[in-house]
């Protein structure tokens, strides 16, 4: 399972990378969201995978903490989830801006010759 997450991570980040070097704004902010989505995946797999486990303690039932699960990734994931959610709308509405000043989306503001 391990491997399988890694791989995903990996792909993932390296698919985004890709698309931050090209020279149009929506692949750039695609790039931007697939990053996001491997650092998010890389933080959410930090909390390891517990199956069965309860996700918080009981009051006055004894346990190791070992056998739970470990909510503070979980609490990350999903604050940054909300926040790459408000960017890349963010960054959506400024393409879109862009666009409609410059009639182009390449990064630059101006298309290449040849």
């Amino acid at each position: 399972m391990e491997l399988i997450v890694s791989l995903a991570i990996g792909v993932l980040a390296g698919s985004g990378v890709w698309l931050l070097l090209r020279p149009r704004t929506f692949q750039v902010i695609m790039g931007l969201s697939l990053l996001s989505y491997a650092v998010n995946l890389f933080i959410f797999s930090t909390g390891g995978l517990r199956t069965g486990a309860a996700p918080v303690l009981e009051h006055g039932v004894p346990g190791n903490l070992a056998q739970h699960a470990d909510p503070l990734p979980q609490a990350l994931v999903l604050t940054a989830i909300v926040i790459s959610f408000a960017t890349t709308a963010l960054f959506l509405v400024v393409l879109l801006a862009s666009r409609g000043l410059t009639g182009t989306d390449h990064v630059d503001g101006r298309e290449r010759d040849g």
